[in-house]
C-alpha cells in the first residue's frame, strides 16, 4: 500500500500539519520597498495555497538588516512594521495551508556589492574560484556579536507568531551563518563556539532553546539542517546525526533535512566532493539513516517531482516530503497527485560545465517563475534559465541600489 501524502501529520507543539506535502524554501528575491513583503509575495503564497500543499516554508526572512543573502530578502527586525508581515501570513494561510516563515543570517554568503556586513565564525572567505571575488571578506564575530544574534533569532520568532504565522524555520543549512559554525572547514575558533561538533552545534542548539522561549506553546519551531556539506572535511553525516540527538532534546518539531552550500550546490543536485546525487529525492539515504535516531517528525527536500517518488520518500520513514523547484512550476502539483493527475515536468537546465553557473541560472529560473505568480501571472515551465538569469542580473541592479539606501537610512 502507498504511503499516504495527504495523512495529516500532528506535530509536538500541539498543531497539525494538513497532508505530508510542504513547499519547501526557495529564494524568492522579492522583498518590496523598506525590504517589506508586498503584493508580490501575498500572490505568490495565496497562489501556492489553493495550490493543496498542507505547509508553506517561505523564503529566507532576515534576522538583521546589516546582512542580507539578496538585495531583495525580507528582514523581521523589532522595528519593522508588523502589518506587511500579517498581510503575508493571512494570504498564506488563505487556501487552508499551514504558514513558517524561515529565519536566517547569511554570515560570509553576502555579496560585496550590496555593502552589508560578512561575518562568520571564522576570517575564512567563501572559494568559488573566480566568483569568491563576488562575495565579502569575512571577520570572525565576537562573543558579544554571537549572543546578540542568538537574541535577533528569537526576536524574529516572536514577531513571526505576532503576525500570524504558525511557525518558524531556523536555517542551519546551505552555507548560512548558522551551517558555518557548523563546518570544520568555516569554524576554526578555539573557544566554546568553535572545535569539537559540541561546540560547533552551540550557536544552533542556544538559538533554537531562545526561539522557543519567545513563542507560545502551540507555535511550531523548525530546524533546517544539511544531512552533509558535500565537501571534504566539511561537516559530515557523523557531525549530522549528533546534532540531531542535541535537537531531540529541545522540543523541535520538524527537522528538514536538505545538503549543500555555494560552494557545494548539491541541493541542485551537484556534490563538490564527487558524490552522485539522485536525480530526485537528492538526500533520502541520508534522511533514512538519521531517522534512527530523530525523535522528531522528519522532511526530506531534493528534487522530487513525480508523485511515485514523494511516496518512496514518506516509505523510508520520512514524515514530510519537501518540494521548492517543482511547485514553483506547478503550484497545483499537490491538488494534480490527490486527483490522479500529473507530475511536474523537469526544470530546464543551463547548458555550461560551470557548476556556479548552472546553479545560478537554476536559482534565477526558479525566482522568475515565484515572480510570474507574484504578478498574478502562472509559471512558464519552459522559460529559458539563460534568460531568466540575465533579467535577474538587470533587476537586481536595481535592488542592490535601493537596498544600499535602506541600509544607509537605517545608520543614519
Amino acid at each position: 500500500m502507498a504511503a499516504d501524502l495527504f495523512a495529516p501529520l500532528p506535530l509536538a507543539c500541539g498543531a497539525t500539519l494538513p497532508n505530508r506535502i510542504a513547499k519547501a524554501a526557495t529564494q524568492e528575491a522579492l522583498a518590496g520597498p523598506g525590504q517589506l513583503p508586498d503584493k508580490h509575495l501575498f500572490n505568490a503564497y495565496a497562489r501556492w495555497s489553493r495550490g493543496g500543499s498542507g505547509l508553506l516554508l517561505t523564503g529566507n526572512v532576515m534576522i538583521d538588516g546589516r546582512a542580507c543573502t539578496g538585495p531583495a530578502d525580507c528582514v523581521l527586525e523589532e522595528t519593522t512594521d508588523l502589518g506587511p508581515y500579517r498581510e503575508w501570513a493571512k494570504a498564506s494561510k488563505s487556501g487552508g495551508a499551514q504558514v513558517w516563515m524561515q529565519i536566517n543570517h547569511p554570515g560570509r554568503q553576502v555579496q560585496a556589492d550590496q555593502g552589508g556586513e560578512g561575518w562568520s565564525a571564522s576570517d575564512v572567505p567563501l572559494d568559488l574560484g573566480s566568483a569568491s571575488k563576488l562575495f565579502v571578506k569575512p571577520r570572525a564575530m565576537t562573543e558579544a556579536e554571537i549572543l546578540e544574534t542568538i537574541g535577533r533569532f528569537a526576536a524574529t520568532a516572536r514577531l513571526a507568531d505576532l503576525a500570524g504565522f504558525d511557525g518558524v524555520q531556523v536555517h542551519a543549512a546551505h552555507g548560512y551563518l548558522i551551517s558555518q559554525f557548523l563546518s570544520p572547514l568555516a569554524n576554526h575558533r578555539t573557544d566554546r563556539w568553535g572545535g569539537p561538533i559540541e561546540n560547533r552545534a552551540r550557536l544552533l542548539v542556544e538559538a533554537v532553546k531562545a526561539v522557543r522561549a519567545a513563542v507560545r506553546p502551540d507555535f511550531a519551531v523548525s530546524v533546517k539542517l544539511n544531512s552533509a556539506d558535500f565537501q571534504r572535511g566539511g561537516f559530515d553525516q557523523d557531525d549530522a546525526r549528533a546534532v540531531v540527538g542535541y535537537l531531540n532534546d529541545l522540543g523541535v518539531d520538524l527537522v528538514e533535512l536538505s545538503g549543500g552550500s555555494y560552494e557545494s550546490p548539491a541541493m541542485q543536485g551537484e556534490a563538490a566532493d564527487g558524490r552522485t546525487l539522485a536525480r530526485e529525492a537528492y538526500f533520502l539515504e541520508f534522511a533514512i539513516d538519521l531517522r534512527k535516531i530523530a525523535k522528531m517528525p522528519l522532511m526530506c527536500t531534493g528534487g522530487v517531482r513525480r508523485k511515485e517518488v514523494a511516496e518512496q520518500v514518506l516509505a523510508g520513514g520520512v514524515d514530510v516530503v519537501g518540494i521548492a523547484t517543482a511547485l514553483s512550476i506547478d503550484p497545483d502539483l499537490p491538488k494534480h497527485w490527490r486527483a490522479g493527475g500529473p507530475d511536474a515536468p523537469p526544470a530546464p537546465k543551463l547548458k555550461s560545465k560551470n557548476k556556479t553557473l548552472v546553479s545560478m541560472g537554476h536559482m534565477a529560473f526558479v525566482v522568475s517563475q515565484i515572480g510570474r505568480m507574484g504578478k498574478g501571472q502562472e509559471p512558464a515551465p519552459k522559460a529559458s534559465p539563460l534568460f531568466a538569469l540575465i533579467g535577474g542580473q538587470l533587476a537586481r541592479s536595481g535592488q542592490v541600489k535601493r537596498y544600499r539606501a535602506w541600509l544607509s537610512a537605517q545608520k543614519s
